[in-house]
């Protein structure tokens, strides 16, 4: 009698992917004595002398050994993930930029190898994350009260030049703005009610900085303030109009992407994963790992996951068509129901 699972297994295996009801299982040669992920690169075995288990113990309990290609126990992985995170410590301590030289062979790999795996794993070159760590230095530095220069100096930047060469990619504002906790900045902000519940729109003179809904107007502003803590916000309901018009219409019924004035602040790599999000069609989803894949950048899903969860203009940047691997919807700023309801009313709308 065949069995359904096994079945769903083996298409797995030849489509080289895991599939939804599937399970983490490895499948074994028996021709061969090995075992292996589902995704492995090898060339796929004849259906008759394939076996399933439903994790790599219980292939190795059978008498099977690992794969050397796909590595179906995670201990290259975990090696890999080690070293990685072994140079990222390194990284935090140091006052300068390490060399990647320097870096891959206190890994012990070779510099071109050692790149790809840590921009794989990491989302980012040693360099950026380098810089990020900087940027985080600064920020800290400022916030607390440091001055320009003295922050500068001691977040490793040679000069106060470089940091206002490319303030959106350290800060996302002016060192200055920085340090003040947005002291000096005007935000303008709408409250509306919409389909879901309350909704707040924030926006500064170069664009859309904030949206929230689903939670009471004093929570979504004090969200708002502990993002720009020493910003003047001034209620611009005329102001805001249209564009709280349009969010109220996407709630109530998606049918087409919000195109709205942004102003984003984050990292580079917080940056990429947000534009890669408005590139997801109105009733898409892709998984986190999906998403990092399409990103060029596969072994980086938490730090996707990471960045969706950051993004700070939800809907307008659509994080909620960012779904689990097994499809499940998970957790959503707004609430898993409300993340239900849209990619519901997405697809309706695409449909039509």
């Amino acid at each position: 009698m065949i069995d359904p699972l096994d079945e769903l297994r083996w298409q797995a295996v030849l489509a080289r992917v895991a599939a939804p009801g599937c399970g983490d299982f490895r499948y074994a040669v028996i021709t061969q004595g090995v075992f292996c992920r589902p995704g492995c690169p090898a060339r796929p075995p004849l259906r008759r002398n394939t076996r399933f288990f439903a994790d790599a113990a219980s292939a190795e309990v059978a008498g099977f050994r690992a794969c050397k290609r796909c590595d179906p126990k995670g201990d290259r992985a975990r090696m890999q993930a080690e070293a990685v995170a072994a140079a990222c410590s390194l990284i935090e301590a140091a006052e300068t930029i390490p060399s990647l030289e320097t870096l891959a062979a206190r890994a012990g790999y070779a510099r071109h190898h050692f790149l790809r795996l840590f921009r794989d794993i990491t989302g980012v070159t040693p360099r950026s994350y380098a810089e990020g760590v900087r940027g985080r230095r600064l920020q800290a530095a400022l916030a607390a009260g440091d001055r320009v220069a003295e922050a500068v100096a001691g977040a490793g930047f040679g000069s106060e030049s470089r940091v206002y060469e490319d303030t959106a990619r350290h800060l996302g504002m002016t060192p200055g703005a920085a340090r003040r906790g947005g002291a000096g900045e005007v935000i303008r902000i709408a409250h509306a009610d919409s389909a879901m519940g309350p909704l707040l729109v924030a926006a500064t003179a170069a664009g859309i900085c904030f949206i929230g809904f689903a939670e009471p107007p004093e929570a979504l502003e004090g969200d708002l303030r502990t993002r720009f803590p020493q910003a003047r916000i001034e209620p611009a309901p005329a102001d805001l109009a249209a564009e709280v018009r349009q969010v109220v219409a996407f709630l109530s019924e998606p049918a087409a992407a919000l195109a709205l004035p942004l102003d984003l602040r984050g990292t580079a790599f917080q940056r990429r994963v947000w534009e890669a999000l408005t590139k997801i069609p109105l009733g898409e989803t892709r998984t986190y790992s999906g998403l990092a894949a399409e990103m060029g950048m596969p072994a980086a899903t938490r730090a996707v996951a990471r960045a969706c969860a950051r993004n700070p203009v939800s809907l307008a940047v659509p994080c909620h068509r960012v779904v689990g691997a097994s499809g499940d919807l998970t957790g959503y700023r707004w609430g898993v129901p409300r993340k239900a309801a849209l990619l519901a009313g997405e697809r309706r709308a695409r449909g039509r």
